[in-house]
């Protein structure tokens, strides 16, 4: 009897853990469905000023990544830097030059892809230049199993903090801007407008599979119930028989 109790405890137990989790995959499902329906709203809306430093306290993923956004300033080409990247053209890099502001502030601009370390001495444009693109939240830490050289200036991730304090930039915005397709025009700009833009979002898979194994959990235990109460049933029956054959 006490087994069977603590087998019941336990399947109510696994059932409703099972539930638990299918409902939080369900809610995070609407969840991520709502973000990925704000980041499109962001990307695909009229372009806004770049955050100020007076936002730059404010700024978070959630609320800011891939808005999108403009900025005037000057080029400090002999600031580039090259961040190791992989992209439908293949392997290469990013090209990364600090934009300086009118009002003296910094923003790292990634201006494209280029595939070769001597992609650095690609063009810059001279004097004030208008920049349209996405807003992107700094990467820090560097790259998978691989981290950031600021004293080799190899880059792995597009670490802001990292990137300016390894060339003594003051005043850097904690966001760098994807540069859009075409903002260059040179020969040999970087190719701009490669934003990827996905989400991973298996929320839905993963909500089945728990309500699955909850499933599971109930009928196995209907089964074993079930089962439990025709072998009692057969023990009882064939006890009133031998109780029927002594009495003859």
């Amino acid at each position: 009897m006490a087994v069977r109790y603590a087998l019941a405890l336990l399947a109510g137990i696994l059932f409703a853990g099972f539930c638990a989790l299918g409902t939080w995959q369900v809610k995070r499902l609407f969840w991520k469905l709502d973000l990925i329906e704000r980041v499109e709203q962001r990307v695909h809306a009229p372009a806004t000023d770049a955050p100020g430093p007076a936002a730059w306290a404010s700024i978070t993923q959630q609320t800011d990544e891939y808005r999108h956004v403009r900025l005037s300033g000057t080029y400090l080409p002999i600031f580039n830097t090259l961040v190791q990247a992989t992209t439908a053209l293949g392997s290469g890099y990013w090209l990364m030059t600090p934009l300086r502001l009118a009002d003296g502030s910094t923003v790292l601009v990634n201006r494209g892809f280029v595939p070769k370390r001597e992609g650095i001495a690609a063009s810059t444009p001279a004097g004030i230049v208008h920049v349209d693109g996405l807003l992107r939240v700094s990467e820090t830490g560097g790259g998978f199993l691989r981290e950031n050289s600021p004293a080799t200036q190899h880059w792995y991730s597009r670490d802001v903090a990292a990137i300016g304090a390894s060339h003594m930039l003051s005043n850097v915005a904690p966001y760098f801007v994807d540069a859009k397709a075409k903002s260059e025009t040179a020969v040999d700009a970087p190719v701009g407008g490669l934003t990827v833009i996905s989400f991973h979002n298996n929320h839905l898979v993963y909500a089945l599979t728990w309500f699955a194994l909850a499933l599971m959990v109930a009928g196995i235990t209907w089964w074993l119930v079930r089962e439990d109460k025709r072998r009692r049933a057969r023990r009882n029956a064939g006890l009133q028989e031998s109780d029927h054959a002594g009495q003859d």
